[in-house]
Parts: C-alpha cells; structure tokens; sequence
C-alpha cells in the first residue's frame, strides 16, 4: 500500500490539534487556555538549534526530501542519507529543547524572591519539552516512511 507521508503528517497534526482541543474544552479553563501554550522564545530557540544544525551538517537537503519519500523515487544511498537527515533532526530538536529548559530554568532560579511567580515560570520552562514532543511526533513518520521504503527496495533488489 502506497502512502502519502504529508497525508500522514497532516492527519498526526489534526490528531494533536484534536486532543488539544478536546482537553482545552473539557477543563474548566476556556480558550484563554490557549495562551499558556504559546511561548515564542522557545519554540524559536529549538527552531534556531535545529535548521543551521541541519545545514551545518549538510543535511539539510535530505532532511527536506523526507517530505516526499514515497512520492519521488530514491536510491538506497539517498534513503540512508534521508534516514541520518531525519536522525539528525531528531537529536537536534531534543537538544533544542533541553538547552531552551536549561535557559528557562537558570531565569526561574535567579528570580526566585517572588515565589507567586514559580508555578506560571515553570510552566513556561515546560513548553519546550512540549514543543520537542510535538516535533518529534512529526518527524517519527518521516524517519519510519524511509526506512520502510529503504527495505521496500533492498528487497527489490534481491
């Protein structure tokens, strides 16, 4: 069975949109809920960790054609090299996180003389880890898509 990996990227995204939804309206807190979940700085952070680490490493390219992995025809050499793109990503984007929760954290311990102020801190200290997660469950069918495809050819090849 051939699948569209944007079909599946687009469908992961309404699913976590879905139950985003789903726990904003079933808790007593509203839409104004919605604004706890934003933090620009650290979304921007893994963001900033994440692309010029890809391009550093030259993996920018075969990260970008992982999007079209099953769609387009590639070697077994450019699927291998899709797969380490995507590794890549994956490591860079928990490394964003945890150096965004690092930052966040080392604010929330130099300004620890309000202690009214620690529980909306730490929420906001939290974020990036929701972030990476949600990065990371984007970029799982990505890397699971080549690989499958990857063996769909050796098989071939056999």
């Amino acid at each position: 069975m051939k699948r569209n990996i944007r079909l599946v990227l687009i469908g992961e995204l309404i699913l976590i949109i879905g139950i985003f939804v789903f726990n904003i309206f079933m808790g007593s807190w509203g839409l104004a809920a919605i604004v706890w979940f934003i933090d620009l700085p650290s979304l921007l952070l893994i963001l900033l960790v994440l692309i010029p680490g890809l391009l550093i490493m030259g993996e920018w390219k075969d990260f970008i054609r992982a999007f079209s992995v099953g769609i387009k025809q590639y070697s077994l050499l450019q699927l291998k090299n899709i797969i380490e793109a995507v590794d890549a990503a994956q490591k860079l984007t928990i490394f964003g996180a945890l150096f965004a929760i690092f930052i966040s954290g080392m604010l929330i311990l130099g300004r620890l003389d309000d202690p009214r102020l620690i529980g909306p801190n730490l929420a906001v200290c939290l974020l990036a880890g929701f972030y990476a997660v949600i990065i990371e469950f984007l970029l799982l069918p990505l890397r699971l898509n080549a690989e499958r495809k990857m063996n769909e050819e050796m098989d071939l090849g056999e």
